[in-house]
């Protein structure tokens, strides 16, 4: 299976410990695919120059993952702020809003999608900036995205046709809420829809059936990027040619890997203080 991931970057800067850890939804999901047994994983994204932005071509050449078509630009890498809770649950309270992501998009040339055509799948989430590219890379590959909290159908409606994977967070919502929500992304026709609930189990829906995740209890460190890690290994192993079944186990297994270590996927690094 291989699977290009195309967006976002960031250090989540842990306060309580000093330290900064690579992340980012797209490259979240990127390490956690190789990991989880994706033959050839590659990344575009935009990168700041500074240390931080060094920091995580190290880490993605450490895990094995192509970044050549990425852009290096002038700028600071996104440091979103990041606190834990009682139960080592992740919160971000804020950071610098003048980052190279906020800046800066993607628009891709044809050597670019003739690249991306090379790959079973592509993966983009909604802190990309990617959506008037999503056209065009859809041409040339399926398309999988994390809407994350972005539920307004209105933005839905407006990329629904480009997009086979879809992902959401939905941890907010009530029962009803749920129930509501799934109606609505019935109207559109994603191949198959993940929605995450924090704690409660997640729920995948293909053709209308509804799979609902098994969990077990697990000693958590920390649930930064459980869910790019879930998503990560459900493609690997969906894409691989494992039923919806087996591809939520092997996502499941991933994200309980990604609680029991701080970050999205380790590679701390001290906060330089200025």
């Amino acid at each position: 299976m291989k699977l290009i991931t195309i967006g976002d970057n960031v250090v989540d800067c842990y306060l309580d410990q000093d330290k900064y850890y690579p992340g980012g939804n797209c490259v979240n999901v990127a390490v956690n695919a190789k990991r989880n047994g994706a033959s050839v994983v590659s990344y575009i994204g935009i990168f700041g120059n500074d240390e931080p932005a060094n920091h995580i071509k190290y880490v993605l050449s450490q895990e094995g993952i192509d970044y050549r078509f990425s852009r290096d630009v002038i700028g600071i890498t996104g440091q979103p702020q990041v606190t834990l809770t009682e139960d080592n649950d992740r919160v971000f309270v804020g950071g610098p809003k003048n980052t190279v992501q906020h800046k800066f998009k993607i628009q891709l040339i044809q050597e670019e999608l003739d690249y991306i055509k090379t790959f079973d799948l592509s993966h983009v989430s909604c802190y990309s900036s990617m959506e008037s590219e999503l056209p065009k890379l859809s041409q040339v590959v399926k398309v999988s995205y994390d809407f994350s909290n972005r539920k307004e159908l209105p933005y839905i409606e407006s990329i629904a046709p480009y997009i086979s994977y879809a992902f959401f967070s939905a941890a907010e919502l009530s029962d009803e809420g749920l129930e509501r929500f799934i109606r609505d992304l019935n109207n559109f026709q994603f191949e198959i829809i993940g929605l995450t609930r924090g704690a409660r189990p997640a729920i995948f829906i293909k053709n209308g059936a509804i799979y609902e995740q098994k969990i077990k209890k697990i000693e958590v460190v920390d649930t930064m990027g459980a869910g790019d890690s879930l998503i990560a290994g459900f493609l690997t192993s969906y894409m691989s040619g494992d039923d919806i079944e087996a591809a939520i186990e092997k996502g499941t297994r991933s994200a309980e890997k990604t609680c029991q270590e701080y970050g999205g996927f380790g590679y701390p690094k001290q906060i330089q203080k200025v």
